[in-house]
This record gives C-alpha cells, sequence and structure tokens, in this order.
C-alpha cells in the first residue's frame, strides 16, 4: 500500500501565508530605519521638532485610519486620563530621548539600545507584576542581556571613545518603553476600546504635549533643507502610522507571539542601514553584544506552555523592545 502524498496548503492559505510575511517583512524595515530617518532628521532640525513632526505625521495616518474605518475616539475621564501618562511615556518622552542621543551617538548604537527594552520590562516586572515572577531561564536571560549591554559599550576599554551622555539617553528612551508598557498593562487593559482608537488617541495626546514643548526650547528653523524634512515625514507617516496598522494585520492574522518576533530584526536592519547610508563605523564588539542582547531578551520572553496560553510576551517594546499584547489588549504607539 503506497504511503498517502502528503497534504499541500490551499492557495488561499498559502497566498494569506505570504501576505503576512511580506508585511512583517516591512514593518520591520520601517522601524529599523527609523533610527536612521531620526539621525538625518537632527541634521536639519532640533531634537524637539523631529519628535514634533514624527508625532504630528503619524498622527495624520492614524486619524485617517480611524475614519476610514468609522471607529471612534475613547470617552471617559479615566481613559484619556491614562492615555496622556501613556503618550508621555511611550511616545513624547522617548521619542525625544532618542532624537537627542542621536546627536552624539551612532543610529546603529540607538537601535542596539532599543533592543533592551525587554530586559528592563523584566526587570521592572519583578516590582510591578506580582503575576508575572521569572523562571531560571528569564533570569539568566536578563544577565545574559545585560552582559550583552556590557559588551556593546566595550565596558572592559573603559567605554572609551564612547559618548555616556547619549548612550545614557538612548538606554533612558528604552526604560521608559518599559515603564510604559507596564502601565498600560495595569491601567488600560480590558478598557472595551479598540486598539486603533487607543492609539490614535494616544499619538494624538502625545503631538499636544510637543506642541506645548517645542516653542519653549527652538526656535523656528531659517531654512528647511528637504533631506531632513523627508526623513521626518517618513518618520511619522510610516515609523509611527503607517506601522501601526501593519502590525495590527499581523497581530490579528498569525498572533502576537510570531508578530512580537519583529523585535530581534530591528536591531539588525538599524546596524545594517546605520553602516551602509550614514557610513557610521561598526567595531566587532557592537554586532557581537547585539547577538547576546537578542538572545537575552529572547530568553525573557519565554513562559511555560501553561501560562503561554494566556499570556503572550508583553511589552515593549519594547520598546520593546514594544511586544504586541493579546489582542483584547491595548497596543501602545512605541517605536
Amino acid at each position: 500500500m503506497s504511503p498517502a502524498a502528503p497534504s499541500l496548503p490551499s492557495p488561499a492559505r498559502t497566498s494569506r501565508l505570504l501576505d503576512w510575511r511580506v508585511r512583517f517583512g516591512v514593518l520591520a524595515l520601517i522601524w529599523g530605519f527609523s533610527f536612521v530617518f531620526i539621525k538625518v532628521g537632527t541634521e536639519g532640525f532640533a531634537p524637539f521638532q523631529v519628535t514634533f513632526g514624527r508625532l504630528l505625521f503619524g498622527t495624520a495616518v492614524l486619524a485617517v485610519a480611524l475614519a476610514v474605518k468609522r471607529d471612534r475616539l475613547p470617552r471617559g475621564a479615566r481613559v484619556w486620563g491614562h492615555l496622556t501618562v501613556a503618550a508621555f511615556l511611550l511616545n513624547a518622552l522617548p521619542f525625544s530621548l532618542f532624537a537627542y542621543a542621536e546627536l552624539t551617538i551612532p543610529s546603529t548604537l540607538a537601535g542596539i539600545c532599543n533592543a533592551t527594552t525587554p530586559l528592563w520590562g523584566m526587570l521592572l516586572s519583578l516590582v510591578a507584576l506580582s503575576e508575572d515572577r521569572p523562571t531560571r531561564v528569564r533570569a539568566a536571560g536578563l544577565g545574559i542581556g545585560f552582559m550583552g549591554v556590557l559588551t556593546v559599550l566595550g565596558a572592559w576599554q573603559g567605554f572609551s571613545g564612547l559618548d555616556v551622555t547619549g548612550t545614557a539617553l538612548a538606554l533612558l528612551a528604552s526604560f521608559s518603553y518599559a515603564v510604559g508598557w507596564i502601565y498600560v498593562r495595569r491601567t488600560l487593559s480590558g478598557s472595551g476600546v479598540s486598539n486603533l482608537s487607543l492609539a490614535t488617541s494616544q499619538v494624538g495626546l502625545a503631538t499636544l504635549q510637543l506642541a506645548v514643548v517645542t516653542p519653549l526650547f527652538t526656535s523656528v528653523p531659517t531654512s528647511v533643507e528637504l533631506l531632513p524634512l523627508l526623513a521626518v515625514i517618513a518618520l511619522g507617516a510610516l515609523g509611527t502610522g503607517y506601522a501601526m496598522l501593519l502590525q495590527y494585520g499581523v497581530v490579528a492574522e498569525v498572533g502576537p507571539t510570531t508578530a512580537s518576533m519583529v523585535t530581534y530584526f530591528i536591531p539588525v536592519i538599524a546596524t545594517t542601514a546605520g553602516v551602509a547610508l550614514l557610513d557610521e563605523g561598526l567595531t566587532w564588539n557592537t554586532p557581537v553584544g547585539a547577538v547576546v542582547v537578542l538572545a537575552g531578551a529572547a530568553l525573557t520572553q519565554t513562559r511555560t506552555s501553561r501560562r503561554s496560553a494566556g499570556n503572550p510576551p508583553q511589552g515593549d517594546p519594547a520598546a520593546v523592545t514594544p511586544q504586541p499584547p493579546a489582542p483584547q489588549e491595548p497596543r501602545p504607539a512605541s517605536l
């Protein structure tokens, strides 16, 4: 008796799988290139202006999507209060810190610092989330991840040649993502408001926050160069607006666990783009340390099979880096 022929996926299923993989790749590219966009943007605008433009164009894209889907903004002072805090922790503050950091550090280093968000999130969860206690594997991942950070920074050389202030700002931005994720998880989960509505409101509130701050610390540019302007538009429209919409689709189609894997491609793309497009230098310890950071971050996201059914990896990511939560939980706008 001949063996049964293996079942083949239907054309519709194959098309759907290829479709999400393409969108997954585009999402990784957009978020990876965001650090190059920040660097180019700061060559023509002050950091606060880069952040304001990023948020403004991101809000425009999300607002159009909200109108097309005929969704509406959240209601209730409590939700808006929590969104105001989330907008600061996940958008206004980290976006500004990364913009200031890239005045003095390469975009490659900024992208790798962004990958430490899951490590900060793991560390903070020990204090803030009593239900999220670490296993030995996750604790080992935390230690491995921070060893990777020290490798990237060249700790054995006394951090020579490293701009300490810029690096600290980038790491603080990643820490802010982690704090924001935990805050949202504790305050906005189960709010009954759609992810798109929450994200649009959050990014819009962050735009208002920067609209107040930016004129206080910057002056209107005497001239506007085309390349930095295009970089800011791309950073906002693609990296903060369109990327959010892409991520919603990927999470809905293949689930948050698979979608969260985009986190591990971002520093690779950011490093490649920085070296190829901006001629940024790269020593051996940067890619080696980045691999160690990502390995540690991956271990901190492991769950037992019983817990993973009800508690998929949370952000990030970050910030995640920012990690996508379960579909019923809000997905804050980050990166």
